[in-house]
């Protein structure tokens, strides 16, 4: 279990990686992940490496969401597996994120 993150300034965004389970454990290395105060950032979220998501994790998201100022375009789902696919689309999240 890890999260790494990339800040570009040249692009105005920031790529979060998520490897493992994303739960309630690494809350505190997620919100660390978008510290950035840039308003006009955008966050690229990495599933493609996350192995199963709780309720937590969605919740986690939905903070970093408001961070990033509401908007659907501004948080980027990207590359999640078929079994965190179906937690997303259970949550609803295509409604609230762009899932890639």
């Amino acid at each position: 279990m890890s999260i790494s993150s990339q800040y570009s300034e040249h692009d105005e965004k920031v790529v979060i990686d998520i490897k493992g389970q994303f739960d309630f454990s690494m809350q505190r290395e997620f919100r660390e992940a978008y510290r950035y105060r840039d308003s006009h950032l955008r966050y690229i979220v990495n599933l493609s490496q996350t192995e199963y998501m709780d309720s937590s994790a969605l919740g986690m998201l939905l903070l970093l969401r408001q961070h990033a100022g509401e908007s659907s375009s501004r948080v980027v789902l990207r590359g999640a597996s078929e079994s965190v696919r179906k937690i997303l689309d259970i949550a609803n999240f295509g409604k609230l994120f762009v899932i890639e």
